[in-house]
């Protein structure tokens, strides 16, 4: 189960907000018992990308043994 707090991925891109699968976030609230969250997607700098609600399914914890990886934002988001 996600908690708050949790970093998650992204199971499919947010175009509408510029985000793409496998995009890092913190999970900042769990909704109805964890049907749904709200995630937050940061910049490495901590600028916020998007504070977006969420379907559980549309997010998947991270493992140990994952890479992280940087990429440019699309022109226009941010």
């Amino acid at each position: 189960m996600i908690r708050e707090s949790d970093c998650v991925a992204l199971t499919e891109g947010l175009p509408e907000v510029g985000l793409k699968t496998d995009d890092l976030g913190t999970v900042v609230l769990v909704y109805e018992g964890g049907k749904g969250c709200e995630v937050e997607f940061l910049t490495i700098d901590g600028d916020t990308v998007a504070a977006v609600s969420l379907f559980a399914r549309q997010v998947r914890g991270v493992h140990p043994d994952e890479i992280a990886r940087a990429r440019r934002l699309a022109v226009g988001t941010g």
